[in-house]
């Protein structure tokens, strides 16, 4: 499949007011600051990725935290996301943080600069997009995470976590779609999983929020089934067919809970409000 050709520099025809170019340098930088003081709390050296999220915003406010060296950025609507797209720099990472339908995996799968899809959550939908993809994806595949539903709340997709009290992780649907991914979708990669949590409800003192452990634990259970699966796999030379050096990577924590995701083992947060200010739709005021 031949991709879309997108143009190698920005297209925007509007810029933002020096008041607002301001107001988003601040805001990043107060952000990223925060970011890098609850990274330095946790035990395990690990680093954090900082995905700020555009959705709703014009490409000129993205335009301007890239100028600020922000390179990832999180869109939750296609069309929005290829629309933006078009008109910013090809080096922008973009991850697409909403629902995929199946019908809609072509038009993503058309940007160039396409980094990861977080919220991958059923085999029709990891075929439709590693189909899509072009061959070029093959030496350079689109990293996935697998969207977890750690709160049981029927509003939010995904799949169940891992749990202790199943004595058989194998016949599991998550376990079942990270192997169909690592087997049967050559252009993508997984990389990790993903969850819309809680964690602003976090428990004070001792006591851990339980959806970051329930997530982190069905990161670990898996991890062990698919190092069982694929005995080939080797973290320790970077060669593995999942995980960055064999290990999953978890994404969770927005605007209001992210230092407690980052302080429980979060390496993505994906951060819209705290840095672009409140979002509204088109025609809205």
């Amino acid at each position: 499949m031949a991709s879309t050709s997108f143009p190698s520099a920005p297209e925007t025809s509007d810029s933002a007011t020096p008041e607002r170019t301001a107001d988003l340098a601040a805001n990043l930088a107060e952000i990223r600051e925060r970011v890098n003081a609850a990274s330095l709390s946790r035990k395990e050296e690990q680093v954090s990725l900082l995905v700020a999220v555009s959705k709703y915003k014009p490409a000129a406010d993205v335009q301007v935290c890239y100028e600020q060296g922000q390179f990832d950025f999180g869109e939750n609507y296609v069309q929005e996301l290829v629309d933006k797209a078009k008109k910013l720099p090809q080096d922008i990472r973009w991850h697409f943080i909403g629902t995929l339908q199946s019908n809609k995996a072509k038009l993503l799968a058309s940007i160039p600069n396409l980094y990861s899809m977080q919220t991958l959550a059923s085999p029709k939908t990891a075929d439709a997009l590693n189909n899509a993809l072009p061959e070029a994806r093959l030496g350079r595949p689109l990293n996935v995470l697998l969207q977890v539903n750690t709160s049981g709340e029927a509003s939010k997709a995904g799949l169940s976590p891992l749990s202790g009290s199943d004595p058989d992780d194998a016949s599991s649907e998550l376990v079942s779609l990270a192997k169909h991914v690592i087997t049967r979708c050559p252009r993508l990669r997984l990389q990790g999983l993903m969850t819309i949590g809680s964690l602003a409800e976090s428990l004070s003192g001792a006591e851990e929020n339980v959806e970051a452990a329930m997530l982190r634990n069905t990161r670990d259970r898996l991890e062990q089934q698919l190092r069982d699966a694929f005995p080939d796999h080797n973290s320790k030379t970077g060669s593995s067919m999942w995980g960055d050096k064999g290990r999953l990577l978890l994404s969770m924590g927005m605007s209001s809970d992210f230092e407690a995701a980052l302080r429980t083992g979060s390496d993505i947060v994906r951060i819209g409000t705290s840095i672009f200010g409140e979002r509204h739709r088109k025609g809205e005021t």
